[in-house]
């Protein structure tokens, strides 16, 4: 019941005696406390059951499935690489405020509080239950978490303690503790021992979580066949950024909250669909096959004019189109669906994946077993193609298809069903809003359209003519190209553009257009101040 003051009361009146008062701060501090011992024991569970995702990582997952595309690429765009930490920490904290709630309703109503953990619940279940891959142990971390909700929310608020108000403490002779300050004391050793108890079963479960250090453990252990790649003499110029993009620096962009740990030993790649044989590979059975080894490019759909949601580097792997032609696709197939670990998809045309460049099934970037958080064991490296129609991470089943009866991740979103990469250009020096010295300014940057090359790149300064400038040497034409120049520049603010043109004849257009839903157009500018 509630007195005169708001403040919630428990137990009954015994002669001049009255409840002991549970304030809000209280009720709310109970909350909490069992929202986080909640998390901490699912924590527990998963490690133990060796679950990729907690039920935390699952809500995140179905909250980016959910988003619109649209509304993902400007969060992509405003976010970078911090997207999906504080997509969590967002979770997290509505975990919080709403465990803050349920204590308070609790003054309210017993079943209140318990009521509000028990939609929690159901909702971080069904985030579980659709995740790809699914399995009813999936929701076993909800219900040990749901439980610990409950029990330890009913250990905070209760039993009730008999016990006076400070205002209205009768004085005891004998010195004796009041009732109302035991009452407080009570509880806050048991909230002690509950936060207490919380960070005991939290780190517990960290220590159980070894799949990630074991799967860690055994990708430095490989020993692959492979090479590190030389960068070829002339493609790096002088004062830009290094042509080949360490694996540390590389771009990531992928909707796993998680990143998957898949155990390289029980890893299996599907090919099936409109084919005349199935195959089932495994991942030694990938390496006893011919491997190729080629630099390329990749880029982002959701790459701005001027972004730098793109990366060159030597990938290491075995060709799409070895393994196609043994399982001999059958006539009227078109296209192919990945579907990585973590069950996203995209649609890649048929032609990409059997013609001669080299689509590979990479194990290796940079002459090193591929990192987690970019593809190991196994991921799709196509070139000439975005990302979202073909750079499949911990890819494991390719179903050969028709592009009218398969419906990928992000074209359910808005996104065209084919990615070819548009011709682009960047400006890397001078940086946009730098200051430079006055006279000649040396200019840079990088170039790309792959798997059609680069014929030529252009600049001009402050809408005057254009001025071709020169381009570093590259081994195919499945890489970007640095390129490199100068401009004359009196003192004071300037505009520098650039375009290039690629070896079909393509001119870059002026037209600007957003990236959806097949990739950004514009020329890329900057301002710089000469001094």
């Amino acid at each position: 019941m509630r007195d005169d003051r708001g403040v919630t009361t428990t137990g009954t009146t015994t002669g001049t005696s009255s409840p002991r008062v549970r304030s809000r701060p209280e009720l709310a501090l109970a909350g909490v406390l069992a929202g986080t011992a909640g998390l901490a024991v699912s924590l527990a569970v998963t490690s133990l059951l060796r679950l990729r995702l907690t039920p935390a990582n699952a809500v995140a997952e179905a909250v980016i499935e959910l988003t619109p595309g649209k509304v993902a690429l400007e969060l992509v765009h405003l976010l970078g690489r911090w997207d999906k930490p504080l997509l969590l920490a967002g979770v997290l904290v509505g975990l919080v405020v709403l465990s803050a709630a349920a204590g308070l309703l609790t003054a309210r109503s017993r079943w209140l509080g318990p009521g509000l953990f028990l939609a929690m619940a159901v909702i971080a279940a069904a985030a579980a239950l659709t995740r790809p891959g699914a399995a009813p142990a999936d929701v076993v971390p909800v219900v040990a978490g749901f439980v610990t909700w409950v029990g330890v929310l009913s250990f905070l608020t209760g039993p009730p303690q008999i016990s006076a108000p400070r205002d209205r403490v009768p004085f005891r002779p004998d010195g004796a503790e009041p009732d109302g300050t035991r009452g407080r004391r009570e509880f806050l050793l048991r909230a002690g021992a509950v936060a207490v108890g919380s960070l005991v079963v939290g780190i517990g479960g960290s220590l159980l979580g070894r799949k990630r250090r074991e799967v860690e453990a055994a990708r430095a252990r490989l020993d692959l066949p492979v090479s590190r790649g030389a960068v070829p003499s002339g493609a790096q110029l002088d004062g830009l950024d290094p042509w080949r993009v360490p694996n540390g620096e590389f771009y990531r962009i992928d909707t796993a909250v998680v990143v998957p740990a898949v155990d390289v030993d029980a890893w299996r790649l599907r090919i099936h669909g409109m084919v005349e044989r199935e195959l089932t590979v495994s991942f030694q059975e990938l390496l006893d096959r011919q491997l190729t080894e080629a630099w390329v490019t990749l880029c982002c759909v959701s790459n701005p004019v001027g972004g730098d949601l793109v990366g060159n580097a030597w990938w290491s792997g075995v060709r799409v189109a070895d393994l196609l032609a043994e399982a001999r696709p059958l006539p009227g197939a078109d296209a192919v669906l990945q579907r990585s670990e973590d069950g996203w998809t995209c649609g890649t045309p048929l032609g990409a994946l059997t013609d001669d460049r080299d689509s590979l099934l990479a194990v290796a970037m940079n002459g090193a077993p591929l990192p987690l958080e970019h593809g190991f064991p196994v991921r799709m490296v196509v070139p000439g193609l975005y990302g979202y129609v073909s750079a499949t991470k911990w890819v494991v089943d390719l179903e050969v298809s028709r592009f009218d009866r398969i419906d990928a991740f992000w074209t359910q979103r808005g996104w065209a069903e084919q990615g070819p990469v548009r011709t682009q250009s960047r400006i890397d020096v001078p940086r946009g809003n730098h200051r430079v010295m006055a006279g000649e300014v040396r200019v840079g940057g990088v170039a790309w359209a792959q798997h059609t090359g680069i014929d030529k790149v252009e600049v001009r300064l402050d809408g005057g003519p254009w001025t071709e400038v020169e381009l570093g040497r590259v081994p195919s034409t499945d890489t970007w190209v640095q390129w490199a120049g100068t401009v004359e520049a009196e003192a004071g603010v300037h505009t520098l553009a650039v375009r290039a043109t690629d070896a079909s004849g393509y001119e870059q257009t002026a037209v600007e257009r957003d990236v959806v839903p097949d990739g950004a157009t514009g020329w890329h500018t900057v301002e710089f101040t000469a001094e």
